[in-house]
């Protein structure tokens, strides 16, 4: 008995580390998403606004244009 449980151990240790490093490898959604410091948020910010004012004016100039026909 003994030695059959201890075998039996042995064979669940390996699944559960043989899982565990599956699961971390496979399913990125499960892992903790990557951290964004402050001042990365602040020029990701300050780029999206730049995009917007950019397509504002873009919006603008094309609107002012006048049509030909």
């Amino acid at each position: 008995m003994n030695r059959r449980k201890k075998i039996k151990t042995i064979l669940k240790k390996k699944n559960k580390r043989a899982n565990a490093k599956k699961d971390s490898e496979v399913s990125p959604s499960k892992m903790k998403p990557r951290y964004v410091s402050k001042a990365e948020r602040a020029a990701q910010e300050e780029e999206q606004k730049d995009i917007e004012n950019n397509a504002e004016s873009a919006a603008e100039i094309t609107e002012a244009a006048p049509e030909e026909k």
